[in-house]
């Protein structure tokens, strides 16, 4: 099953790709935003890239970015469909001269996820899928493969972390993991490409209790929920994207819908909450 708007928001997040390249190890002049978060040329670019692109494909629908956020509450609460938009996740690993950082367009409906793209512009490569979709890994010039979720760790419980983020509740929450499934393998990668280790079946469980906005994570949710995995609040609801006045989401888990363990992760985060 697949979606009208795909093919073209696959094309789309690898040309916006494209355009950050050239500023990429390539010492960019950096800017601070007003939440001190940094912003360079090329996440400006993928953003002016990915508006034209979105707005010549669906005009109704209007797009929500990183880079142009400054939309009032009052009008986003009357949106029904949006496009949220990160033009370049993991800026600090773009300029550090990393290779992870991505490209990121979801398709929101109603606060969730219809289908997400993260692409990585350094390889060409795209994940894609959304929940009742279906998950897929891209390379550039080669036939999609589907993707989904490990039901059980292979070897050791393998937990996503982020390089840069972490918190005093996150490391309890480790260390409580650690006594159920004795040594964690611990996996380090930046950007949206945390959500996609699970969604391809390299890693259990994501935990994230420390700040994230929007459009950091909906594109990857749509990939992981497509893949047969799910993003849950420290409740155990469903990580929504209804229009609200902060733009940053509450602490989740990025799992194996069905997972054995889901139950004890939740009730585990739960007591951290």
């Amino acid at each position: 099953m697949s979606h009208p708007y795909l093919p073209a928001v696959i094309d789309l997040v690898r040309q916006a790709g494209v355009v950050t390249l050239p500023f990429w190890r390539c010492d960019t002049a950096v800017t601070a935003k007003l939440d001190d978060s940094p912003v360079t040329a090329a996440d400006l670019a993928a953003h002016h890239l990915l508006l034209a692109g979105l707005n010549a494909l669906a005009p109704e629908i209007p797009v929500l970015s990183e880079e142009a956020a400054d939309i009032a509450l009052s009008e986003r609460a009357q949106w029904s469909r949006w496009w949220l938009v990160d033009p370049l996740d993991g800026t600090k690993e773009f300029i550090a001269g990393s290779e992870e950082f991505t490209v990121n367009v979801a398709l929101i409906e109603q606060g969730r996820v219809v289908f997400g793209v993260v692409g990585i512009p350094t390889t060409g490569r795209c994940y894609f899928g959304g929940a009742g979709l279906g998950a897929w890994r891209s390379e550039v010039e080669a036939e999609a493969q589907a993707i989904s979720v490990r039901i059980a760790p292979s070897e050791a419980f393998t937990v996503v972390a982020s390089k840069r983020h972490s918190s005093p509740a996150q490391e309890r929450l480790l260390a409580g993991l650690s006594e159920q499934f004795g040594d964690l393998d611990m996996a380090n990668v930046g950007s949206s490409l945390k959500f996609c280790l699970l969604a391809e079946g390299n890693a259990d469980c994501y935990p994230r209790l420390a700040p994230t906005s929007q459009w950091d994570t909906a594109a990857a949710q749509g990939v992981l929920e497509g893949a047969g995995g799910e993003v849950l609040d420290l409740k155990g609801l469903a990580l929504t994207y209804e229009a609200r006045e902060s733009f940053l989401n509450p602490s989740f888990l990025a799992l194996p819908q069905a997972a054995a363990w889901r139950d004890e992760l939740v009730q585990l985060a739960r007591a951290l909450d």
